[in-house]
């Protein structure tokens, strides 16, 4: 059956890189909502929309509306969010699910008392190269010993303003949510920081793991956008899977020397193993995960069996936020 949905928040993040995703799915796109009319008229011409609002409210009232999504900024995200569960309806929301740690334990709530699933999009768990290297780790690493990650931005949120709120919140969110899905539940973390001037920071972050683990992360506002921004790395006993700028995947083991040996080769299961997509064929290789984590999302929203990461993740990950929050200046 198809799934009638609800969209609040008409912006380009929404209209260029979730819609499209998401029209992919058995569903339809019953409704939209933006305070910008003019960018509501746009969504609903290009996805033949007739339902178009300026109000939440008046889109969660609509007839015959089975799910929502939301793409509408964490400050709103609490309020229309529990509105929308208050309705029994699913919530898809954009993350941060909320602008602070008691906004998502809200949510949570609120999802657990609609009995309706909220699903977060943290979409890095679903581009093609953090998927592949789980999927390596899970099979062949037993126990993840290390991970090092680096995430890199420009101070273009600032734009003078060195409130780091949107830094955290937009950017830093992500990784909050993507080191416990490749190596385990994070057990601590303790942020250093360096401002450089206000607006440009580096932050690295140690990071205990319940399984024993210990790992660092990168983050910050000293590097530009136009450059490659992003590096994982997860080590295991004699075995590294690397994902660079996500779409570069690398998975070294334990090979002998090569150099004295007249007859080398390489060997399955001991030499590395590397994977790109290809960016010359038709197919939509999805190498960002948004399809991948709204076709489990709508499998969520059926009650199916799925893997979208759910608010009480969510919450996880607001919680850790939060201590790297308590350690910036301001």
């Amino acid at each position: 059956m198809t799934l009638n949905i609800g969209w609040i928040g008409c912006g380009r993040h929404a209209s260029q890189m979730l819609l499209p995703q998401l029209v992919r799915e058995d569903v339809r796109i019953a409704a939209v909502c933006d305070i910008d009319t003019r960018r509501a008229a746009d969504v609903a011409r290009q996805y033949g929309v007739g339902a178009v609002f300026s109000d939440a409210r008046d889109l969660l009232a609509h007839p015959g509306i089975d799910a929502v999504g939301l793409a509408i900024g964490p400050a709103a995200h609490l309020e229309i969010g529990k509105a929308a569960l208050e309705r029994g309806l699913p919530v898809f929301m954009e993350k941060p699910p909320g602008a602070s740690h008691q906004d998502a334990l809200r949510l949570s709530e609120a999802s657990q008392k609609a009995g309706k699933p909220l699903v977060v999009g943290f979409m890095k768990r679903f581009s093609a190269g953090n998927r592949i290297a789980k999927a390596v780790i899970e099979r062949d690493f037993g126990s993840a010993l290390g991970f090092y990650g680096s995430y890199m931005t420009a101070p273009t949120y600032f734009q003078g303003n060195a409130d780091y709120t949107g830094f955290l919140l937009h950017h830093c969110v992500h990784y909050m949510d993507l080191p416990a899905h490749l190596v385990g539940p994070i057990a601590s973390m303790q942020p250093r920081v360096m401002e450089k001037e206000p607006g440009k920071i580096l932050l690295h972050i140690a990071i205990g793991f319940e399984n024993g683990a210990i790992g660092t992360l990168v983050m910050g506002t000293i590097q530009s956008r136009g450059t490659p921004m992003e590096f994982v790395q997860v080590m295991g006993d004699h075995r590294r899977v690397e994902v660079d700028n996500i779409i570069g995947v690398t998975y070294y083991r334990d090979p002998p020397f090569k150099a004295d040996n007249p007859e080398a080769s390489l060997v399955d299961g001991e030499d590395t193993m590397s994977w790109r997509p290809n960016f010359t064929a038709a197919a939509n290789e999805d190498f960002k995960g948004y399809h991948a984590l709204l076709k489990e999302t709508v499998a969520a929203f059926r009650g199916e069996r799925h893997s979208a990461p759910l608010i009480e993740e969510g919450v996880t990950a607001m919680r850790w936020l939060e201590t790297v929050r308590a350690s910036l200046p301001g």
